[in-house]
């Protein structure tokens, strides 16, 4: 069973591919799909969700894509989980229930669980994530640059 949605996980590694592949010039979406086998006009909400919350930037231009806004030891996955799970709420795809044992019992329970599932995932930092990849040899050899002003 997978407790994140998959717009988690597409977060998730979208962040990491970027953190990987966007030196010397950024990531672009298009790159960024045919990588993971998706359509590009599924990661764009994804992405620009991503950007409005700081942790990617959007360059715009022919050369233009993403990069990281900050370091990416200084990102982590909770961060990243947390911001999809915004944006897929946002959505507002499926109705909530409204009832007292929905309020009173389920929810809480969901609560903590979904805190203490996000505090381990607070302790994962995206470089953690490519330092991972890197040794998994899931991606080609980089370079060290992960950000710059």
């Amino acid at each position: 069973m997978n407790f994140l949605s998959r717009r988690s996980l597409l977060a998730i590694a979208a962040v990491t591919d970027i953190a990987l592949h966007a030196r010397p010039l950024p990531v672009s979406a298009k790159a960024l799909a045919a990588r993971h086998n998706l359509p590009p006009r599924y990661l764009e909400p994804v992405l620009q969700a991503l950007v409005r919350q700081g942790i990617l930037k959007g360059v715009r231009g022919p050369r233009g894509g993403y990069e990281l806004a900050r370091e990416r030891r200084r990102i982590t996955a909770g961060d990243i989980v947390r911001i999809a799970m915004a944006a897929l709420e946002e959505d507002g795809s499926s109705p909530i229930p409204e009832s007292r044992l929905a309020e009173a019992v389920v929810s809480p329970l969901v609560q903590r669980g979904t805190e203490a599932f996000l505090s381990e995932l607070d302790q994962v930092t995206v470089e953690d994530l490519c330092q991972k990849a890197q040794a998994e040899s899931a991606v080609e050899p980089v370079s060290a640059v992960d950000f710059t002003i």
